[in-house]
């Protein structure tokens, strides 16, 4: 079964800041982390192709993605960054398009875990560049948690015709049992018929040298995921190098494979690779 890895990130910080790493407890990521370090944990766990994610609100940043992916064999998709509160959005997407592996970028995501205002995302301004987004013919991907979750249903809901991809599922506390704040803003949201989840993220939130907890901490999210988005709405995603400070790469794969164990050869591959391929509009991917 090919793989599609719909979420990580690269950086160098030599060449820019991630103001996000310095938040406590973050330290281990505090270096470079290239797509040259992914390559061979992605070749080992059958990974053929990915979904390289923007982590900086600067646009210079992803001219820099789409470069990578233009002359990269791993890399086919691109989600990059503009200011969706500017007039100029369409000019923006269309710019970022004329650049050196343009073709590869499929979809828009801006940082709303730094904005102090929860409503950001349902601001008229914002609504006004999403909807420039689908326009464009690009997805937009949803990086949130808590009260802005609300937000996001809002925004999906008055954007039907643009799709919303949660990533790491609304980002959940995990090990302490179920939010029930979040699971039901999240049922709300994946209510919407244009929405779709990225199960990503939480797949490497497990105490340090712990990966056998995976199942009996993580599996109440997953399932709450299935129920309402079911497989043709979920993809896989690593969120490499940020959820792999613990179990590494190759554990948050393992995680993923042991909770869809159960699940039919069609529905694992929609997870593993055709979810992401139809939404982000990727070329199929070639088993290794």
């Amino acid at each position: 079964m090919s793989i599609i890895d719909a979420h990580h990130h690269v950086w160098d910080l030599s060449v820019h800041d991630q103001p996000f790493l310095d938040q406590p407890g973050l330290e281990p990521l505090r270096r470079n982390f290239l797509l040259a370090d992914l390559e061979p944990e992605a070749a080992a766990q059958g990974v053929t192709s990915t979904v390289v994610v923007q982590t900086i609100t600067k646009p210079e940043e992803t001219p820099e993605l789409l470069m990578l992916a233009a002359t990269s064999d791993l890399v086919a998709g691109v989600v990059g960054w503009v200011d969706l509160e500017a007039p100029g959005v369409p000019d923006a997407i269309a710019a970022l398009r004329q650049l050196p592996g343009g073709d590869r970028l499929v979809g828009i995501r801006h940082t709303v875990l730094t904005e102090p205002d929860p409503d950001w995302l349902a601001r008229p301004a914002v609504l006004r560049g999403l909807a420039a987004v689908a326009d464009a013919g690009l997805v937009y991907d949803v990086v949130a948690a808590g009260e802005q979750l609300h937000a996001a249903v809002a925004a999906a809901a008055a954007t039907p015709q643009l799709t919303f991809v949660l990533d790491h599922l609304g980002n959940p506390e995990v090990g302490s049992g179920v939010d029930e704040s979040w699971a039901n803003t999240f049922r709300a949201f994946a209510a919407l018929p244009n929405t779709v989840g990225k199960f990503s993220g939480f797949l490497g939130e497990l105490p340090p040298g712990r990966a056998d907890l995976a199942d009996a901490l993580l599996r109440p999210h997953y399932e709450i995921a299935m129920a309402g988005f079911g497989p043709d709405r979920l993809m896989f995603g690593s969120d490499w190098p940020v959820s792999t400070m613990h179990v590494g790469y190759a554990g948050v794969c393992a995680a993923a494979h042991a909770l869809t164990a159960d699940l039919s050869e069609a529905e694992q591959s929609a997870i593993f690779s055709g979810t992401a391929q139809r939404i982000y509009g990727l070329a199929t991917p070639t088993a290794s």
